[in-house]
């Protein structure tokens, strides 16, 4: 893929009216967009196609988009396919309807209204990102990371993170018996979260801790997370 062409987006947006203008911003950034109009379809799509991003509304009827995410991951974990970036649009910016969102697997969230071209940028940062690992599998224990093809194994049980939380826990295993600083976690996601805010490393990471269990990321106080022993 050479680095003109263009952005594989999906919208999921029930409203015709918001579809329609997203979609016209969408396409006169460069973006090629898809349409699904509730998170069934979506799920659909993503199922048969592949996209760089994923803009999902969170209030649809059938089923919102908090579930359909919570589908997505399941299925990529499932295919050990690699985890599309899911950016949630929502009307609230609340600091829980940002943790509702991250729990359900979503990367990042976007209040009504948005700047998609700054949407645009991060999905390329992040593509280039993904295409550009071809290290060896990380592993620690039972859980084993594989950056070629983007999938994480504990116990040989495929487990569903989202891209940022795949992106952390990466970096975390890559430097498993050092401290890694807040600061260089917030680099890493810097670019392509909305924001990284005062307690986003701790969301993020608590949800990691959910997912691999308590005991895998230890907090050094005042410094940053380290995955062992910091001999």
């Amino acid at each position: 893929m050479s680095r003109h062409s263009a952005i594989r987006v999906l919208l999921v947006e029930d409203n015709p009216f918001n579809q329609k203008v997203a979609c016209g911003m969408l396409e006169l950034l460069g973006c090629r967009v898809s349409l699904a109009a509730d998170g069934r379809e979506a799920l659909d799509m993503v199922r048969d196609a592949e996209f760089d991003m994923v803009f999902m509304d969170c209030q649809m009827p059938e089923m919102d988009g908090y579930e359909a995410t919570r589908q997505i991951r399941l299925q990529e974990a499932a295919d050990g396919s690699v985890p599309t970036a899911i950016i949630a649009m929502t009307a609230n910016a609340m600091q829980q309807d940002m943790e509702r969102c991250l729990a359900a697997g979503m990367d990042d969230y976007l209040s009504k209204p948005f700047d998609l071209e700054e949407l645009c940028a991060r999905a390329r940062a992040l593509r280039r990102r993904a295409q550009g690992r071809a290290s060896p599998k990380l592993v620690r224990g039972d859980l084993v990371l594989d950056p070629a093809a983007h999938s994480v194994t504990l116990a040989g049980s495929p487990v569903a993170l989202s891209a940022g939380e795949f992106t952390l826990l990466s970096l975390l295993l890559e430097h498993a018996g050092r401290v890694v600083p807040r600061e260089r976690m917030e680099q890493t996601l810097y670019g392509w979260v909305k924001e990284v805010d005062s307690n986003t490393i701790e969301v993020y990471v608590h949800h990691l801790r959910k997912k691999l269990g308590s005991d895998l990321i230890r907090t050094v106080r005042g410094v940053g997370y380290r995955i062992g022993s910091s001999c």
